[in-house]
């Protein structure tokens, strides 16, 4: 049976996620995460891509990244992270085999509209999962870069015009990010963000998908047709994923 081919598109952020191999642990320790940090900025890099959120768990990982001109640069990153991580981990517990899935979660985001919504998706996956009461408290994830309150993945971070959008300073922008990132994300945009991710189809509306398809020639499968659950008040509505409010 052959895969379909991985949608991947350029100059356009991704929502990646990778698992260890049958969910087995890929981080054991902080050396293992470092490292796999320290990979992530060599090729950040050596590629040009633009690394907009991280979430290092214990059995996977969480990514958004934009491949530039060149969309092959994404592949090419994730064989290298899988590929050196793999080596490292062999070789320090002395076996074989991948440490990684075979083939990663992908979902292309309409940076207009979704692309904070999926980076606060992935900076809450520690919450979600019980392992910190909240986002400042996780060592491992872009959000405390993010607040410039550590330099773990120091200089890594690509902050994208929609979060500089939210304020005039840094500070403005990290205080209104930071509130709606307190306000968690609601169950129907979950929903949402995880069936793109799961089927490798766009975060974004029927509209992004058809104007994409105008550009570049070809079929971008959508979540469903028609545009995102709304509600509506009088005339007005709101998508079903929220933006925060400066």
């Amino acid at each position: 049976m052959t895969r379909r081919s991985r949608l991947c598109i350029p100059n356009l952020p991704h929502h990646i996620v990778q698992r260890g191999h049958n969910r087995h642990v890929v981080f054991s320790s902080d050396a293992d995460r470092l490292a796999y940090l320290s990979t992530l900025a060599e090729f950040r890099r050596e590629l040009g891509v633009k690394v907009h959120a991280w979430c290092l768990m214990t059995n996977h990982v969480h990514l958004v990244v934009d491949p530039g001109e060149d969309r092959a640069n994404l592949g090419r990153l994730m064989k290298r992270l899988a590929g050196r991580h793999t080596r490292r981990v062999n070789r320090i517990e002395s076996k074989t085999g991948t440490a990684w899935e075979g083939r990663y979660k992908c979902s292309p985001i309409d940076s207009r509209r979704y692309l904070l919504a999926c980076t606060r998706y992935v900076e809450l996956n520690p919450v979600r999962a019980g392992v910190s009461g909240d986002p400042a408290e996780f060592r491992w994830s872009s959000y405390r870069s993010r607040m410039g309150w550590d330099s773990t993945g120091a200089g890594m971070l690509d902050l994208d015009p929609c979060f500089l959008s939210l304020g005039t300073t840094p500070e403005e922008q990290r205080s209104v990010f930071r509130e709606w990132v307190a306000a968690g994300v609601t169950a129907p945009e979950l929903q949402f963000i995880r069936e793109a991710l799961q089927g490798n189809r766009l975060t974004g509306t029927e509209e992004f998908s058809l104007e994409l398809e105008r550009q570049a020639d070809l079929r971008i499968p959508c979540r469903k047709r028609g545009r995102p659950q709304t509600k509506r008040d009088g005339e007005k509505g709101t998508d079903l994923i929220s933006r925060p409010e400066k």
